[in-house]
């Protein structure tokens, strides 16, 4: 059974960083490409980066310069370096396998809520 597990979020001002982890299990992780998804209030989920099992990253054109997206395939944990955080970052993070169409993802874990204040 598959288990994401995300933690890291938190209150923070604008301008300031979190640090979100997502511990996965009960999938072959390494040969897996991830994606971390937000939810901001009123809004649809959204991709915000992925990676590739081999490392490679892309971001959404809002995060670009600002979010990092890692993972140590050793640990089974990806990670999402946020920097520079703005208001409009606000929302539920939540990890997951990448999919092109969001709609095919139906198991979601519960996320971790991120509130970045002006």
């Amino acid at each position: 059974q598959v288990q994401l597990v995300e933690s890291g979020g938190g209150l923070v001002q604008a301008g300031g960083s979190l640090r979100l982890s997502c511990q996965v299990s009960g999938i072959l992780f390494r040969m897996t490409d991830m994606a971390w998804y937000r939810k901001g209030p009123g809004t649809q989920r959204e991709l915000v980066a992925s990676i590739t099992s081999g490392h490679s990253p892309l971001y959404t054109d809002s995060v670009k310069g600002r979010f990092t997206i890692s993972r140590d395939n050793e640990k089974d944990i990806m990670y999402l370096q946020m920097n520079s955080l703005k208001p409009e970052d606000t929302g539920i993070y939540y990890c997951n396998f990448y999919r092109f169409s969001i709609d095919d993802l139906t198991d979601w874990g519960q996320g971790t809520q991120v509130t970045v204040s002006s």
